[in-house]
C-alpha cells in the first residue's frame, strides 16, 4: 500500500470511532471542566503527549490548567480536576497520582478504553474512548495501527472537540484565544 492509502485508511478508522463515543459522558467532563478551580492533565508515553496537547489549547482559552509533572504545576486542592488519559487504565505511576488526587479530594475523570480498570474504578467520571491498549489485548476495535495508535488519535481529537464545546459554551473565538498564545517566539 502507498502511504497516502495508509493515511485514508487511518482517517477511515478515526471516522468510525466518533459514533462510539457517548455524548453524555463528555458532556459530565464539560460541564466538571467548566466548574472546577484548576485542571490537571496525566498520561504516559504518546498519551501524555496528547494531554500536553489539551492543557495547551485549555491555556489559550484561560483555564487554570496544568501537566502533572512539570515544574511549573500548581498543587492539587478540593474542588480541582484531574484528567488522566490511559488506555489500559492500569499504568502504575498514573494509578498513583488518581490515588493521591482522590486523596486530597480532587475529581477524577479516567479518557480509557477500560471503565472496568483501575483508574475507572477510581474515577468519578469516565470517557469511554475506543480503541485497543498498546498491546493490542484490551479494546472492542481492530485498527491496521500498531499498538494504541488509534486510542492516542481518538483522544488528541476528543480533546480538541471539548476545546470547540468549551468555546461554544463560553461564547469565545479564535481570536480571543489568540491573544493568550505565546508571542516570544
Amino acid at each position: 500500500m502507498k502511504t497516502t492509502q495508509y493515511l485514508a485508511e487511518v482517517v477511515h478508522e478515526l471516522n468510525q470511532t466518533v459514533q462510539l463515543i457517548r455524548d453524555s459522558e463528555a458532556e459530565k467532563l464539560i460541564n466538571q471542566i467548566l466548574k472546577s478551580k484548576k485542571i490537571f492533565v496525566a498520561g504516559a508515553g504518546r498519551s501524555g503527549l496528547m494531554g500536553k496537547s489539551f492543557v495547551m489549547r485549555m491555556m489559550h482559552m484561560g483555564i487554570d490548567a496544568y501537566v502533572v509533572g512539570e515544574t511549573v504545576t500548581a498543587n492539587l486542592e478540593k474542588g480541582d480536576l484531574l484528567i488522566i488519559g490511559s488506555g489500559s487504565g492500569e499504568t502504575k505511576t498514573l494509578v498513583a497520582i488518581a490515588e493521591k488526587a482522590k486523596s486530597l479530594g480532587g475529581t477524577i475523570a479516567a479518557i480509557t478504553i477500560s471503565p472496568e480498570s483501575t483508574i475507572g474504578e477510581l474515577a468519578d467520571i469516565i470517557v469511554k474512548l475506543p480503541g485497543v491498549t498498546k498491546d493490542q489485548s484490551e479494546g472492542d476495535y481492530k485498527t491496521i495501527q500498531p499498538m494504541g495508535s488509534l486510542f492516542e488519535q481518538t483522544m488528541l481529537l476528543f480533546y480538541d472537540a471539548l476545546i470547540l464545546r468549551f468555546m461554544e459554551k463560553k461564547s469565545l473565538d479564535s481570536n480571543k484565544m489568540y491573544g493568550k498564545h505565546a508571542n516570544l517566539e
